[in-house]
């Protein structure tokens, strides 16, 4: 059985690692020493793998700025 990826993305420059955990999706923030700890927001489990970098950008649209970018994958 492959290992399961877990994406991670920078949101407007935080970093956040989504996993799917059964039927939810749970989501971590990472910090700058790598330490996983829980995100304080929730992905609906029916939002795909594939949507989640604009599920987190509508989410986080507010917290748009010149100086930190945008959301986008980063593995």
């Amino acid at each position: 059985m492959p290992e399961a990826t877990h994406p991670r993305f920078n949101v407007f420059g935080r970093i956040v690692e989504v996993r799917r955990e059964g039927a939810q999706w749970q989501v971590y923030r990472v910090g700058a020493d790598g330490k996983r700890t829980p995100a304080g927001f929730v992905v609906p489990d029916f939002v795909e793998e594939e949507d989640l970098a604009q599920f987190l950008e509508d989410l986080f649209h507010e917290s748009a700025s010149p100086h930190n970018g945008d959301v986008h994958r980063i593995a």
